[in-house]
């Protein structure tokens, strides 16, 4: 039976070997990994192994703004929670820019972090690519930033969808996968533990959330990723 270590090693090749700003295998990445870790935490069920491990709290060396990002946030959240872990901020007074910190178990929350940064990388290369294109087109500075933040909520709203089907598909995620409980009372105990309010975005902009949202749920089950 692998331990957390191996465990960990195999999620760091999977994810290097979806190198790639590729939806499709960032997508199938994300999700073989958290399948990894279902497994994993099953097979401890299973010969009744219990760890006394403590909780970690740690930032990561993911950064952003309300007016830039909103989205890496939500990000944030959506993969701490099917991590077994909490997100949250933290904003130096005077300064608009905000790191983004992880609460989890030892073990876990190296996963969690692991698989948060990939996913935040894969959205934010794409994020690059789209201001480059319109800021060629001459649009305004605003406006390509917009657009981009569009795309990563659409994104961040497939990558949810996309984790709840996987739920459905294997419902004994739900029974192992769960954030203990010490874990979220060091979260509850945070003063900056909530999350930016999704942004609005003006209906042309819509269809950059709905192009990130497509990317975020796609999965396409031909890709180069390893099963074992």
């Amino acid at each position: 039976m692998p331990d957390i270590t191996d465990v960990k090693d195999t999620i760091s090749k999977l994810l290097a070997l979806s190198g790639s700003p590729n939806e499709h295998e960032a997508k199938a990445a994300l999700l073989k990994a958290r399948e990894l870790m279902a497994k994993h935490k099953l097979r401890e069920a299973d010969i009744e192994q219990v760890k006394n491990a403590a909780v970690v709290d740690r930032l990561t060396k993911v950064t952003c703004t309300k007016m830039t990002n909103s989205w890496v946030v939500w990000l944030s959240n959506i993969i701490a929670e099917h991590y077994c872990c909490r997100s949250y901020r933290v904003t130096t007074t005077g300064r608009k820019v905000a790191e983004i910190g992880l609460i989890g178990l030892e073990g876990d929350i190296d996963i969690c972090e692991r698989i948060f940064e990939y996913a935040f990388n894969c959205v934010a290369d794409e994020c690059r690519r789209i201001r480059k294109f319109y800021k060629e087109q001459q649009i305004s500075a605003a406006t390509t930033r917009k657009i981009a933040d569009a795309y990563g909520v659409g994104f961040c709203g497939g990558l949810l969808k996309a984790y709840r089907e996987q739920d459905g598909e294997h419902q004994e995620y739900g029974l192992v996968l769960i954030t203990p409980q010490q874990v979220l009372d060091a979260h509850s105990a945070l003063e900056d533990g909530g999350s930016y309010v999704k942004a609005k975005f003006e209906k042309w902009q819509q269809r950059f959330t709905e192009l990130g949202y497509r990317d975020g749920l796609k999965f396409d089950p031909s890709t180069k990723l390893p099963d074992g």
